[in-house]
């Protein structure tokens, strides 16, 4: 039997533009991410920096605006000058965090080549685990130094006598974890950070910086970490890091499927201490949230261990979550609530790329394919335009054991009024009933429905594959009516939905 949904449409409520920002990703020398993912030289579709031209071509299509890199839990332990200069030269080192050895075959100008191929930005990351201040300082002026000094030359020497102008970079990554190589208390930690943050400063004040925030909300340290971090920092920095996963606990559907409320309480709680801070300093500034780390993520899952013991592999198979028809539409929905919060959530990575977490695929020296989670990221990419506008669904709603009721209902739209375009992205979390979907619209003035698309499938734990890797899609819909400017949408159990609009 199918419920009862409504929300109203209204361009006056704006939240603010639609930062491009939102649709990053993210690549870690973690398993395959790197080597036979966006790397392989062997491949038929290598180019001749060895990259696969058909993963460049889903990265494209899939609309990720920025990159971060190279880590992850990886960069605590990084020394970035084993991966520049002659390949043949550079040393093998042992990568802690993911237990495996790292050839540096693929360094900062591979990466940077790269990110130029598939037309991103590249967000870079700062090892504040086992370095410190002067070997940050020497990255930066190695990426970016315009001056005649060693790392500009040795740059040049290297092959890029023009510097990569990187603007955003992450001061570390997840220094509150205990598993992070050099792991800090936030004092520890809120210290290097801003030492490093004035020292980078004093070479280019116009770049954007991003402090390490918590790595889940579940953490004892949570909020305490966000105070003494940003008391050290705030007035250096422009962003401050959030970091959420999630995956189905047991049997408990429901409560995954409500994913998305945790992670609109995290954003406020965290905004919360950031703006206690802020009246605590008396500062002016508002400070940003950088939502680098978000994804389904199965972490109890065997996939997701490391080698252990003497086994330290090259690019071992690692964290290949094969996603589900459900497991999208729990990512359409972390999209959703990333452009609800545009205010002040102004960049995220969804992690990561290619075959670690990932909604792209591949075999090595073989097939390339979408997964599920590939769809809503690359449709939210594509149609969200202009200006983020709030909508308040009023929706049936369903019990969960981990956030109490949740409506079955979750919806953002956008509109740009100067190409007069809009779209709305719409989820069905409900995990066994249908809603009928009533829009209105009538406050955009004279519009028409340019497409409509549902992702669904009878079984919510279908899979794409390289021999069957459109079993899960959009859909087009025909059965999606508007008239006198009110819209109506049939919307199954667990789907994703979006409606593009234009002026008529």
């Amino acid at each position: 039997m199918a419920h009862a949904a409504r929300l109203t449409v209204d361009p006056e409520l704006v939240v603010s533009p639609v930062h491009r920002r939102t649709f990053g990703s993210f690549v870690e020398h973690l398993g395959r991410c790197v080597y036979t993912g966006i790397h392989d030289p062997g491949h038929p579709t290598a180019d001749a920096d060895g990259f696969r031209e058909d993963v460049l071509e889903l990265v494209r299509e899939l609309g990720v605006t920025t990159v971060r890199y190279p880590g992850g839990n990886f960069v605590s332990g990084y020394r970035w000058e084993d991966g520049v200069g002659p390949v043949a030269d550079r040393p093998a080192r042992l990568d802690l965090a993911w237990h495996s050895l790292e050839p540096n075959t693929v360094g900062v100008d591979e990466f940077l080549r790269w990110t130029r191929k598939a037309g991103v930005e590249p967000m870079m990351a700062v090892n504040l685990g086992t370095r410190s201040v002067l070997e940050a300082v020497d990255l930066l002026d190695y990426c970016n130094g315009t001056a005649p000094t060693a790392w500009a030359g040795q740059r040049a020497a290297n092959g890029s006598p023009e510097p990569y102008g990187i603007r955003m970079w992450c001061l570390g990554n997840e220094m509150d974890g205990p598993w992070q190589t050099g792991h800090k208390t936030a004092h520890e930690y809120g210290r290097v950070a801003a030492e490093t943050a004035r020292a980078m400063r004093q070479v280019d004040p116009t770049l954007e910086l991003v402090a390490c925030g918590s790595s889940a909300p579940d953490l004892p340290t949570f909020g305490t970490w966000e105070r003494e971090v940003l008391t050290e920092t705030y007035d250096q920095v422009d962003y401050l890091s959030i970091h959420r996963y999630y995956e189905v606990h047991g049997d408990d559907v429901a409560s995954f499927l409500g994913s998305a409320v945790d992670m609109d309480r995290f954003i406020d709680d965290v905004v919360s201490t950031a703006d206690h801070v802020r009246a605590s300093l008396k500062a002016e500034k508002r400070l940003m949230l950088s939502f680098d780390e978000w994804n389904v993520w199965y972490q109890s899952r065997a996939a997701s261990v490391p080698p252990a013991g003497d086994d330290w592999p090259v690019a071992p198979v690692l964290l290949e979550d094969r996603y589900t028809a459900m497991d999208a539409v729990v990512v359409g929905n972390m999209l959703i609530t990333l452009l609800r919060h545009s205010d002040r959530v102004t960049a995220a990575s969804q992690a990561q790329l290619v075959n670690v977490i990932a909604p792209i695929m591949t075999e090595p020296g073989g097939r390339a394919w979408r997964q599920t989670t590939f769809h809503p990221f690359a449709q939210a990419s594509a149609l969200a335009k202009g200006s983020v506008l709030r909508v308040t669904p009023v929706s049936p709603t369903f019990p969960t054991a981990a956030h109490g009721d949740v409506p079955s209902v979750d919806a953002v739209a956008t509109w740009d009024e100067e190409s007069g375009t809009g779209a709305l992205l719409v989820v069905n979390r409900n995990p066994s009933d249908a809603v009928e979907l009533a829009v209105d619209l009538s406050r955009l003035g004279d519009v028409r429905v340019t497409a409509a698309t549902t992702l669904h499938d009878d079984d919510p734990y279908a899979t794409n594959t390289a021999d069957d890797p459109d079993r899960v899609t959009p859909r087009d819909r025909t059965d999606v009516v508007l008239a006198d400017g009110h819209l109506t949408m049939p919307l199954p159990a667990i789907s994703f939905s979006t409606v593009a609009l234009a002026r008529a």
